[in-house]
């Protein structure tokens, strides 16, 4: 890449390449020279892998949910309410076990803020589940009527504060008084006239109250990612986006409702993705941009097969999603598409993209088929079965990804992981992955 160049004037590869840079090369204060050297081949083990080139040898993401909690002799409801536990859990994780990337404490859901919040979306361990629950839950529901496609259409901010804020946040269910934003025009004290209700009152101090645990979480956690820097683990340089389709049938509408606007008002459903995939490109990019990240993880929910026909998945999930991939890729911004359930009827059809820009993490999907379809142009992953991981025993573990290695890793674009996170099982599985990949996933 020629220096000098501003950032518009780059090719999309080489914003994609000053991306990785700004990974590879990041100003951290290690704590000591090995662990410098350290950073620096994890890390390049993984870019290789995402160039679908090869790496010293297969990368592996060890698939950690809650487990260091149970390690550590404590549990879910503990460490999403204790951050100095999940603190101390997670720095007795990187004691005894040799990680590839870095796992934070973090990704435990911080309870005392969604308990401000009146979250309605999800449940955990002490709020909507048992205290001995090993893991959150999302709560379906249909949080946008049907007869509100048009609100979101012609005005999806305002729908979203006026309308689906205060069904999905008890705290903020007193938004749905306030006036729109519109309504500012050169005289704003009326605008403010709801805020002389004290549901409105008691949620505007309820938001300081959330900034002011946020701020006690992000120390704890941004911290904690600092340490794990600095001791020669790179993090992943992600950002969350969803499929449009998803955001409308999980967030929204729910499974039954946006099955039923498929068959019942398809073109308002098309309409309102178009709206969505818009604000999810600008949205995206801004994150990406603010957090100087190199690649977007979606979870995709609805587009698995069963969920609905070929016909369908190329009508309503794909052609979006794409659009949005597209955008993304064009700012350098790769995409990792997590695809739960499986999806060996799509693999021919998302065979889209050019070599580098999109890696696939594979839940159930044949991985044998994959590797053949889209091996030569997509890193692909994962596989490795939670069922497993919890049940079964290190030779077990061992051989299956011995298995995956040899018909995976050829050519390279290939890394060690599981089909999902787990939060409890015999923790000599992870070490069973990690030989695995050292013994034979060297190149």
């Amino acid at each position: 890449m020629e220096t000098g160049k501003k950032w518009d004037d780059l090719t999309p590869p080489e914003k994609r390449e000053k991306r990785y840079e700004w990974w590879l090369s990041a100003d951290i204060n290690f704590s000591s020279p090995e662990a410098r050297t350290n950073y620096r081949e994890r890390a390049q083990r993984f870019l290789s892998a995402y160039k679908v080139e090869k790496p010293d040898r297969v990368p592996v993401v060890l698939p950690v949910d809650a487990w260091p909690a149970y390690l550590a002799g404590t549990d879910l409801i503990t460490v999403i309410n204790d951050y100095d536990k999940a603190r101390d859990a997670w720095r007795e994780f990187y004691n005894n076990f040799e990680m590839d990337i870095a796992a934070s404490p973090g990704m435990a859901l911080p309870a005392k803020i969604y308990t401000l919040l009146d979250y309605k979306l999800y449940s955990w361990p002490g709020h909507g589940l048992p205290p001995n629950a090993s893991s959150i839950q999302f709560v379906e529901g249909e949080y946008m009527k049907e007869d509100e496609y048009d609100l979101l259409i012609h005005d999806p901010s305002d729908f979203w504060m006026r309308t689906y804020i205060p069904r999905v946040f008890g705290a903020f269910e007193s938004w749905k008084y306030l006036n729109p934003l519109t309504s500012i025009i050169e005289i704003p004290a009326t605008w403010f006239m709801p805020y002389t209700r004290p549901d409105l009152q008691a949620a505007a101090q309820r938001l300081i109250d959330i900034g002011k645990e946020l701020t006690i979480w992000s120390k704890m956690t941004g911290g904690f990612d600092q340490w794990a820097q600095e001791s020669g683990y790179p993090l992943r340089r992600m950002v969350l986006c969803k499929a449009p389709f998803d955001t409308i049938g999980d967030t929204l509408r729910g499974t039954k409702g946006i099955i039923r606007d498929m068959f019942r008002r398809p073109e308002q459903l098309l309409e309102a993705i178009d709206v969505v995939t818009d604000f999810t490109i600008r949205q995206t990019l801004a994150a990406a941009n603010a957090t100087r990240s190199h690649s977007a993880s979606f979870p995709l929910h609805k587009g698995a097969d069963g969920f609905m026909s070929p016909k369908q998945f190329e009508k309503f999930y794909w052609p979006s999603l794409k659009k949005v991939v597209d955008a993304l890729a064009n700012e350098g911004i790769r995409s990792e598409l997590f695809a739960e359930g499986t999806y060996d009827s799509r693999l021919e059809t998302v065979n889209e993209f050019p070599k580098g820009t999109v890696g696939w993490l594979f839940d159930k999907t044949d991985m044998a088929k994959a590797k053949s379809i889209l091996g030569r142009t997509c890193c692909i992953s994962g596989n490795v079965p939670s069922s497993l991981m919890v049940t079964g025993g290190p030779r077990e573990v061992k051989e299956y990804c011995r298995k995956l290695i040899e018909m995976c890793a050829p050519g390279g674009g290939f890394v060690l992981a599981g089909g999902a996170r787990v939060s409890q099982g015999n923790p000599d599985n992870l070490r069973a992955m990690m030989e695995a990949a050292k013994e034979y996933g060297r190149y």
